[in-house]
């Protein structure tokens, strides 16, 4: 019984110390990054980028519910593009997806509100650059974390590597058809 309370203390501590760890070690801000290249040209690739309809079309956070509630509003493929999603799946939450910056056939920038099931703010960049005949795509998201939520980055990380990875999978089959 000692030994059992011994591995049980001990898992405790490497918890602690790992936490405590964390939130020393980590900052506030996060960033994840992923690149890809696709066989097209940019201004192909721009097609699936540009509006958030489009987004969509790939995204791979749309297949967590199917029955999502989505609302489009302002112009499309312009700064305002805006899709709002509802779903009763607590892994797709609630928020809303804006356009804030667009440079043609180069860059993207959105705005992320999340509402639930947590509430956060996030910015997302997408920026195509050409390599001879096919285009790289760089995707990323920053946003300021809370405390607790330092000690899930590992987690985070790998969990956004595999989204991430699916929608790059999503948009190459697209754009590559």
């Amino acid at each position: 019984m000692k030994t059992f309370f011994k591995i049980i203390g001990g898992l405790l501590l490497l918890l602690v110390v790992y936490s405590v760890i964390a939130m020393l070690a980590f900052g506030e801000n996060y960033h994840y990054e992923k690149s890809v290249v696709i066989n097209a040209p940019r201004e192909k690739v721009w097609q699936q980028i540009s509006t958030m309809k489009a987004f969509n079309e790939w995204n791979p956070w749309m297949k967590l519910d199917k029955n999502m509630k989505l609302v489009y509003s302002g112009n499309s493929g312009e700064v305002g593009d805006k899709y709002c999603w509802d779903s009763k799946n607590d892994d797709a939450g609630a928020g809303c997806q804006e356009i804030k910056e667009i440079v043609p056939n180069e860059k993207q920038k959105t705005e992320m509100i999340f509402k639930r099931p947590f509430e956060g703010q996030a910015v997302s960049d997408m920026i195509l650059t050409s390599e001879g005949n096919s285009t790289k795509v760089t995707w990323s998201m920053d946003t300021k974390q809370e405390t607790w939520m330092k000690m899930m980055r590992p987690v985070m990380d790998y969990q956004m590597g595999k989204s991430y990875d699916e929608g790059f999978a999503n948009l190459k089959a697209l754009v590559e058809k």
